[in-house]
């Protein structure tokens, strides 16, 4: 037994050299972290008008942001931003899905509305929402959340003036607008036409109210005189007392500021009481929407009203009518000024989204102060869509002036851009 010791000994030392020269085993590698997906889908909000006195017009709306998520969804040859890919290529080709809100006209709901969409549905931005005072209020909560806000149809002029950072707007405003409507009858004096007097009826919300004031302003700059300011209260029942306030004032140009509802009562007032203004002039809105026509036939022929967007613009924009086939054999009827202010306003959205590869809110923002899309890409008579860095307003957009005649929108000015000779002035209803 003592022999063994020594034997032990040694064999436990070569057992101990062995372990101490043996490889170690590889390191377990260190955790990875999983690359994420792409996103499958992008979800953004539009908050629109979809039930109420409005309701026609936000699905008018709502179509057209519908019709322009299509085009980025789905690949076609259209010349427009997205369209030659299918989804969001620098996402993976994630596609987006709209979750709609409906504000009913009523800025509390259009606030509620934009919460919900935010802290609820996770979007990651906002469309919407036509109605100025509605878009006042949604973007203030969109600006609270930090999430980006594009205003594609809203035009009051103080919506730009809040020093927001995440509001954004591609339709020209009212100021443009009102001015437009001055240099126009400037045009009219050149040919010969006494228009030295106007007259201004508003809807008294935030829109109706900043347009009176800036048309105030704009007739004592160009030398008009404004023989009376009516004010209304929105979506009123009866109108005869300011109908019968414009009689009394005499004959002027009638400036006017109405959503659809209140502008065919006007109409079917104005033809009761027989009153025929030298023309009437109105600040696009309820005059554009398309139950607009529908509703009066023959007697909706003749309004005058700024717009942004003509059918006839085919003529010269062939991209024009290549949307306004695709909307009409999806919703069986013509685009107007403010479907197609949606269309492209969802499509410049979109492409920031694109543009920014990200869903994060700030990477959106930056991509949305950095938009220049040409005028070739968009559907509207505009230079482009360019934001200012300080206000956020598109300064590429302008404004035209359409006549409806036979029940159709023709441009009428400015007179380069003119499909049709302006009626003017107003025919009187008994002539008619």
């Amino acid at each position: 037994m003592s022999r063994l010791y020594p034997l032990l000994l040694v064999f436990l030392i070569l057992s101990v050299v062995a372990i101490a020269c043996a490889p170690a085993p590889p390191a377990a590698a260190p955790e990875q972290e999983e690359e994420a997906a792409p996103a499958e889908e992008i979800v953004v909000g539009a908050i629109y008008p979809l039930s109420g006195s409005l309701a026609a017009t936000g699905v008018d709306l709502k179509n057209a942001v519908e019709l322009a998520t299509d085009i980025v969804n789905n690949k076609s040859e259209l010349n427009l931003p997205l369209a030659s890919s299918a989804g969001l290529p620098n996402l993976g080709g994630a596609k987006i899905r709209l979750v709609f809100g409906d504000h009913e006209a009523d800025p509390e709901k259009g606030a509620a509305e934009a919460e919900r969409l935010i802290t609820t549905e996770n979007v990651v931005a906002l469309v919407g929402s036509y109605n100025s005072a509605v878009t006042a209020t949604a973007s203030q909560a969109a600006e609270r959340e930090g999430v980006p806000f594009l205003n594609p149809e809203s035009t009051s002029p103080t919506l730009t003036e809040r020093g927001f950072q995440w509001f954004f707007r591609t339709t020209p405003f009212d100021r443009l607008f009102s001015e437009n409507f001055y240099q126009f009858l400037d045009d009219m004096q050149a040919q010969g036409y006494d228009v030295s007097n106007v007259a201004v009826l508003n809807e008294n919300t935030l829109w109706g109210t900043d347009v009176a004031t800036l048309e105030n302003q704009y007739a004592e700059e160009y030398g008009y005189d404004v023989v009376a300011n009516i004010p209304y209260e929105a979506k009123a029942a009866d109108v005869s007392s300011e109908v019968q306030k414009l009689k009394a004032a005499g004959d002027a140009v009638l400036l006017q500021s109405s959503y659809v509802s209140d502008a065919i009562l006007y109409m079917q007032t104005y033809k009761q009481l027989d009153y025929t203004p030298t023309a009437i002039i109105a600040m696009d809105a309820g005059f554009v929407a398309s139950e607009f026509v529908e509703t009066l036939g023959d007697d909706a022929n003749y309004i005058l009203s700024r717009e942004v967007w003509a059918l006839d613009l085919a003529g010269t924009k062939p991209i024009v009518k290549a949307v306004n086939d695709l909307y009409k054999e999806r919703y069986g009827t013509n685009m107007n000024g403010n479907s197609a202010r949606s269309f492209t306003g969802m499509l410049v959205l979109a492409d920031a989204i694109n543009r920014a590869g990200s869903t994060d809110p700030e990477a959106i923002q930056q991509a949305l102060m950095e938009t220049d899309i040409p005028a070739d890409q968009i559907i509207m008579p505009w230079q482009g869509i360019e934001f200012d860095p300080e206000t956020h307003q598109n300064i590429l957009g302008s404004g035209i002036i359409v006549q409806i005649q036979g029940g159709e929108y023709k441009t009428v000015w400015p007179f380069d851009l003119a499909s049709a000779e302006i009626v003017w002035p107003f025919p009187k209803w008994s002539e008619r």
